[in-house]
């Protein structure tokens, strides 16, 4: 089993979201987050006045899958959320030691 992060710009969630349904991933996580790479923050306006922010809003994605879609899901988020520009985000695949699910007391790959 693999564990799946990804850090993502927000507007391309629905894009992710569909591309993962279709290689059948059965559920994900997102978290909104801020952070910053090697953009270091953005330059916005407000209200007329430049102002400089240290943190750029993003989406994080969890997602637990089998290992035999873990390639699969990472292509199809890399080209989901691909937009050419600076910022689009990474994509971080860990091995999982093992997954329970609460209500029925499933383990591993049947409690994906």
């Amino acid at each position: 089993m693999k564990f799946i992060v990804a850090v993502i710009k927000p507007f391309k969630l629905d894009d992710v979201r569909e591309a993962l349904l279709a290689l059948g991933v059965a559920g994900l996580t997102v978290t909104e987050v801020k952070g910053f790479g090697r953009q270091k923050g953005q330059t916005e306006i407000y209200r007329g006045a430049e102002y400089s922010t240290n943190m750029v809003p993003k989406l994080k994605l969890e997602i637990a899958i089998p290992a035999d879609l873990a390639a699969r899901a990472v292509e199809a988020i890399q080209q989901a959320a691909h937009t050419g520009a600076i910022g689009d985000g990474k994509i971080f695949v860990f091995d999982m030691a093992g997954v329970v699910r609460i209500r029925t007391g499933e383990t591993n790959e049947t409690a994906l």
